[in-house]
């Protein structure tokens, strides 16, 4: 039977060595007040100590004084497991520094490996990772120096198949953010963007007699509907009621399920940008790079579009009237609507669906997007990619990997260079301005997240849209298919590649 706490006694049911699970997707629905309760407490009492964390999407609310990154940064963890660390500030730096053991698995291959759990299962097959750094024939998920666990991925065959296993340690507590508690402990996600793992945690940590804690922002007397209750009673431990953090219109509004008439787009175009500190930029670069790619749509297509630069493709194919003949989805859950960008990824505006990540990622494991667009750091003569790990700086995997791993038509979206690079355009014509001094076609990439051999077997159509020229993957690597007008190919192009590519 639940019980009413506040943070503080609800963190106590943690205990040394723990391997707590967080559900969250990146910056969003966060339980901060229990991440803060447990710093203040550790700061105390020096307890909980050696604790592991495991989550598919990450954490953290983009501040380093925040969230977990307190008592990560004062040496409560021994180990985090998570797909992406991109909101997590501080977290990033002490793992270049060798300070705890730190592990990147695909975010899908995560929420797979606690659904597992869930069902008392040890592990999850996929197909997803294999020939790219997560597999341990590779580089493993290890990130640095010391994180040398090989029990997380293996490789394995089935039936004369291969397959990676992944295998997260036992999930002991797990925390939770969800909007209200009914009398009788059931969870709802209303006033949510996504529930994620939420019942998949709660069901695997319960499996291994472990603790549920629950932040909500109220209690209410009459029962959520059946539908609403994402998390049941019977499965709570401990719920902590807290304020709800103040949300500006335009992100409050942001959350549920409504339809959003198409006309109205651009007006909600402009809200987004006031949720997003990160919004991106109306650039020269991006429409080259989104007008072109946003033409690889096609009616009914259900898509994925990644941040940064492929954001543009969603603009374009407003502009081109593409957009609301396509189904959009993002990895938290949410599909048919519109995905957030920056600090707000995950959220999506007029979804027509929202449900559990882990069915999420079954369509994409599956194949079942028709095309997906996706931004690079680095590609190679061969055309892999590197898109989760810069120079002395790393994001993670994330949902990357899940989402190009089996989608028919990848269309990376990247700039040829960096850093300098100047671009006009004037009746359609390009002219480059001045190069970028950082080369993002590479004799060899530094860590491969997609891999041009698998996709090659896969029979996938892959394309590289730059702001100069289109490159398609071949069996023999990139082919230039594309050359933009007023760009000279020899000039522009070649004389910049490291390798030879066909033409």
């Amino acid at each position: 039977m639940y019980e009413i706490m506040s943070a503080d006694e609800a963190i106590r049911l943690i205990r040394d060595g723990d391997c707590i699970c967080v559900n969250s997707f990146v910056g969003i629905e966060n339980p901060v007040a229990l991440h803060e309760a447990l710093f203040d407490r550790y700061q105390r009492m020096q307890s909980p100590r050696h604790l592991t964390i495991v989550s598919s999407a990450g954490f953290g609310v983009w501040d380093e004084n925040r969230n977990a990154e307190g008592y990560i940064r004062e040496g409560a963890v021994d180990r985090l497991i998570c797909g992406h660390f991109g909101a997590m500030m501080s977290t990033k730096k002490l793992v270049l520094e060798d300070r705890f053991e730190a592990y990147n698995l695909p975010l899908g291959c995560i929420s797979h490996a606690i659904r597992a759990q869930a069902g008392g299962l040890p592990g999850a097959l996929s197909k997803v990772g294999l020939d790219i750094f997560v597999d341990p024939r590779m580089e493993g998920p290890g990130i640095n120096r010391i994180s040398i666990d090989d029990s997380l991925v293996k490789h394995v065959e089935v039936d004369g198949e291969e397959f990676l296993y992944y295998k997260l340690p036992k999930l002991t507590v797990a925390l939770i953010k969800g909007t209200a508690a009914d009398r009788k402990g059931n969870i709802s996600f209303d006033d949510m963007f996504m529930s994620g793992d939420a019942l998949s945690i709660c069901q695997a940590v319960k499996a291994n007699h472990g603790k549920v804690i629950v932040q909500v922002d109220r209690l209410v007397n009459t029962p959520s509907r059946p539908r609403n209750a994402i998390i049941p009673g019977c499965l709570v431990d401990a719920i902590v009621v807290t304020e709800p953090e103040e949300r500006n219109e335009a992100y409050t509004a942001l959350t549920g399920s409504f339809e959003i008439p198409y006309e109205e787009w651009n007006m909600w175009n402009e809200k987004i940008d006031t949720v997003s500190s990160k919004a991106s930029k109306n650039n020269t670069v991006g429409n080259i790079i989104g007008r072109r790619a946003a033409m690889e749509l096609r009616l009914d297509d259900i898509v994925n579009i990644g941040i940064g630069i492929p954001e543009m493709v969603s603009r374009h194919a407003r502009k081109n009237g593409m957009l609301d003949m396509v189904t959009l989805t993002v990895e938290s859950g949410g599909i048919g609507g519109f995905p957030v960008s920056g600090e707000a990824f995950g959220a999506m505006i007029g979804a027509a669906s929202v449900y559990d990540m882990a069915n999420q990622f079954d369509l994409y494991d599956n194949g079942g997007l028709d095309v997906c667009f996706m931004g690079a750091l680095e590609v190679d003569g061969q055309g892999n990619v590197n898109a989760h790990r810069g120079p002395g700086a790393f994001a993670g995997i994330g949902g990357f990997a899940n989402i190009t791993a089996k989608t028919p038509t990848v269309v990376f979206c990247l700039t040829f260079n960096t850093k300098g690079l100047e671009v006009s355009q004037k009746k359609g014509v390009v002219t480059i301005e001045k190069e970028g001094t950082i080369p993002k076609f590479v004799e060899e990439v530094k860590s491969i997240s997609f891999s041009a051999k698998r996709a090659i077997a896969n029979g996938q159509k892959v394309l590289y849209v730059t702001e100069r020229c289109v490159f398609r993957l071949t069996p023999k690597g990139l082919k230039l298919i594309e050359v933009f007008p007023g760009v000279d190919a020899e000039k522009d192009i070649l004389s910049h590649l490291p390798f030879e590519v066909e033409l």
